[in-house]
């Protein structure tokens, strides 16, 4: 019966590595709550119904004040306490290109997405696993939270954030019965690079890690009570490990003849 599974919540849950992510938890012996800004987040959930877990779909904008708390009180209208929560929305909102170029309504949004959205919702997750003493927490960021992101200049430190406040966060909940763990992919074989306008970009053309791969070592992690996991294949853990030791200027002078625009 699957009311008697515990239950997972994944935002962004309808496409790319969120999606992928729902996937592990309906493998797993868990049912899903996916939120989606659109409705493939329906399509989403049919999938995930036949891998014999029940999923509860739910359509809005994250961006939002009013979408975060409508997604969160429709999760808790399920009348069961989260055992788990991905928050993984954004991770599919890029903007490539010049920083004075770029549209300003789209940067405050894909803010309001990354980290308002991303701390509003883990308010909510945190005060209701807190007071059941039990519960797992992943917070996507990305490889790019490691260095310096020029032509994507409010994309990576939006993900940076996401980073520090997952390592804080952990910390904070120590003796809580509630982990936190971070996911910080590299790039991957989702629609990222075309929907932020890098499809023509050296970093655009490269090849990419596989999402489905991304996803198995976050869930892993997360089951496993890990801090943080780099996703993706051997090369992009590398380029982590050397991204700590690298001065930032050399950094973004290398990032950017991969970003800029041709």
């Amino acid at each position: 019966m699957t009311g008697n599974k515990p239950l997972a919540m994944i935002t962004g849950g309808s496409s790319g590595i969120g999606f992928e992510l729902a996937k592990e938890f309906a493998k797993n012996g868990f049912d899903v709550a996916i939120s989606g800004s659109s409705d493939k987040v329906n399509e989403a959930a049919d999938a995930l119904r036949s891998l014999d877990a029940e999923a509860y779909p739910f359509k809005a904008d994250a961006s939002t004040y009013d979408g975060v708390e409508r997604f969160w009180a429709f999760t808790q209208g399920l009348g069961r306490p989260l055992e788990a929560a991905a928050l993984n929305v954004g991770i599919g909102i890029g903007i490539g290109g010049a920083f004075v170029d770029n549209d300003l309504e789209d940067e405050l949004r894909l803010l309001a997405i990354n980290v308002t959205g991303t701390v509003h919702m883990a308010k909510r997750v945190v005060q209701h696993m807190v007071k059941n003493g039990r519960g797992r927490i992943l917070i996507t960021s990305s490889v790019s939270a490691t260095l310096p992101t020029p032509y994507e200049t409010v994309y990576g430190p939006s993900k940076a954030f996401g980073y520090m406040f997952a390592e804080s966060l952990r910390e904070e909940l120590r003796s809580t019965g509630v982990t936190v763990t971070a996911l910080l992919p590299g790039a991957t074989n989702s629609d990222f690079h075309a929907n932020a306008g890098m499809g023509g970009t050296k970093l655009g053309g490269q090849q990419k890690n596989d999402k489905t791969l991304v996803a198995q070592q976050g869930f892993e992690a997360l089951m496993n009570g890990i801090d943080h996991i780099v996703g993706g294949d051997q090369e992009t853990k590398r380029q982590v490990l050397e991204n700590r030791t690298t001065p930032e200027p050399v950094k973004a002078a290398r990032q950017a003849e991969l970003t800029q625009p041709q």
